[in-house]
């Protein structure tokens, strides 16, 4: 009989009481018997305020230790959690908080300076994540019992609050745990809801799968916690391991993250391609490039003793203890993966999506095939519609444990994606003799060539970004050409000598040679320089459909 989500959440936190859980970085750390006082006090909240299981509580906030409370306090309460990225417009918060009929709102003083309490009529109180104090109410009994929240605490618990006392809800695996509004790439965001089997399936599968983690370990959580792979992978599975989960709580430039990663030194890191490209990009491909190093890279010997040696200064500047770095979200560039490969680097790319909560695929680095994202997890099957899976990219279904139970109060959408129990993912893979997945592109975004041909705009946009000065980049089709939109790496440009105003003649001249090595009819016919980061969606996906209609 397996340990179900709330039971292993319940028994993490009497097994580690004493352990150190949740960190600021820089800030106040909690030990997990810190965290069950915290969860106790919430409780008696939801209670006093007559909050019943499947009541809906948002949270919109930064990564914080609170922000990990509220969510616990909220999932082992039996109540349904509705995470909000803290980065969505105000109009976008108003939205979701009334759409998913939330009954409080957990929110940071910079996000409720732009809120109207009057336009989410069905909140009882607005939640302040810093202190837990109330920023907004209007029902008496919340005030109330806020104001004497301790002395109900100790009504509740009069010897002393042990290990003991934590029991949470009975839930069914079928019950709601969380709804996850996605922005996708379509536009307006889409609630997934998702079970508590779902979240079960997904740690148990991280429990099985990343034996490496122990107790006391540190990890450092980067990706948002309003976003599945952060909050499953970064949070929920490393607190159920008895960790201590590190949060940045700043913006995560280059540097705050390379200073978290040399204190905390975790063994796992959970990322997306871009920080990794920047760092091998920056530090070690300029290096190779010298002509020096261009010669000793062919002496025999000479050349595996200077990749041992760059392969020890990446993990240093992974913290050093470093036993795997998972990327998702998207492809990691070619050049960077064939290097990672080389130098036997330990990386593995893993596959997943909101509503599969969020893994799909995933394999261990050592096991790991280039371009791949792994093979199906655990309790999921996979299949692709094509003629020839191997050869010839197909729409790839899903079934199983992880998949969501639809989207919230949009059966239309719902049905647009699942039958007889699949659901359909929307991207292009093939799929190997030994059940390695391989993604060619999304579906929606494959540009129908001049004579029929299939252009998938991701594997030019790769090559692309492989070319100096570009940071990222999307193809669209224009009047039948294809055009580049390219955010220019400007640091990179600066340093190299090349004013702003003179990135388009580079720009032209590489884009020119890029074209020698692309057929007649994926060649880029047209370019136009954007000066500002393209928007994202929570996953870090470019969100396409904003820049589709050039002007």
């Amino acid at each position: 009989m397996h340990k179900s989500f709330i039971e292993y959440i319940q028994s993490s936190i009497r097994d580690n009481w004493e352990r150190l859980a949740l960190t600021d970085f820089n800030g106040v750390s909690y030990q997990y018997r810190d965290i069950a006082r915290k969860v106790a006090k919430l409780h008696l909240l939801y209670a006093h305020v007559r909050i019943k299981p499947g009541d809906k509580i948002a949270i919109c906030g930064k990564n914080s230790s609170q922000w990990a409370v509220a969510f616990i306090a909220t999932v082992t309460y039996g109540a349904v959690a509705v995470p909000i990225l803290h980065e969505f417009k105000s109009d976008t918060v108003h939205h979701l908080v009334v759409h998913s009929g939330a009954r409080l709102l957990f929110t940071d003083d910079s996000i409720w300076e732009n809120l109207d309490p009057d336009s989410m009529s069905a909140l009882d109180g607005i939640i302040r994540l810093g202190d837990f104090s109330l920023i907004h109410e209007r029902n008496s009994r919340l005030r109330e019992a806020r104001m004497h929240l301790n002395e109900l605490f100790g009504k509740k618990y009069p010897e002393r609050f042990t290990s003991e006392d934590v029991i949470y809800h009975k839930v069914k695996d079928s019950d709601v745990a969380l709804i996850n509004y996605t922005s996708g790439s379509t536009g307006m965001s889409k609630g997934v809801m998702l079970t508590y089997g779902n979240l079960w399936s997904n740690i148990q599968f991280c429990v099985d799968g990343l034996t490496f983690l122990e107790p006391g370990d540190g990890i450092v959580c980067m990706l948002p916690l309003a976003h599945m792979y952060g909050l499953v992978v970064e949070l929920l599975h490393p607190f159920v391991k008895g960790c201590h989960v590190h949060f940045l709580t700043r913006v995560p430039s280059p540097r705050v993250i390379l200073d978290a990663f040399a204190a905390v030194r975790p063994k796992l890191i959970v990322t997306v391609p871009l920080i990794i490209e920047k760092i091998v990009k920056t530090k070690v491909f300029p290096l190779l490039d010298k002509p020096y190093m261009k010669v000793l890279m062919k002496v025999p010997f000479v050349d595996d003793k200077l990749l041992s040696k760059i392969r020890h200064g990446l993990l240093d500047v992974f913290g050093g203890n470093v036993h795997e770095i998972i990327v998702g979200g998207a492809a990691l560039n070619k050049d960077v993966e064939q290097f990672l490969r080389r130098i036997d680097f330990p990386y593995t790319v893993g596959y997943g999506m909101t509503e599969c909560g969020p893994l799909i695929s995933y394999c261990s680095w050592k096991s790991q095939r280039a371009q791949s994202c792994g093979r199906v997890v655990d309790r999921m099957e996979c299949r692709i519609e094509s003629s020839d899976p191997k050869n010839v990219p197909g729409e790839l279904w899903v079934k199983g444990a992880n998949v969501m139970k639809g989207y919230y109060k949009n059966t239309d959408a719902t049905k647009a994606v699942m039958k007889d129990g699949w659901m359909n993912t929307g991207d292009l893979c093939t799929i190997d003799d030994d059940g390695y997945i391989y993604i060619r592109g999304r579906n929606k975004n494959m540009i129908l060539g001049p004579s029929g041909q299939n252009i998938y705009p991701e594997e030019i946009e790769q090559k692309l970004n492989n070319i100096p000065y570009v940071a990222e980049s999307i193809v669209i089709e224009d009047k039948g050409k294809l055009t580049a939109l390219i955010y220019p790496d400007m640091e990179a440009a600066t340093k190299a000598g090349i004013a702003m105003g003179h990135i388009d003649t580079e720009m032209k001249e590489n884009i020119a040679a890029l074209n020698k090595d692309l057929p007649a009819y994926s060649q880029i016919s047209n370019f136009k320089i954007h000066y500002q980061e393209f928007e994202k969606t929570p996953k870090r996906s470019i969100k396409r459909y904003l820049y589709q209609h050039p002007d």
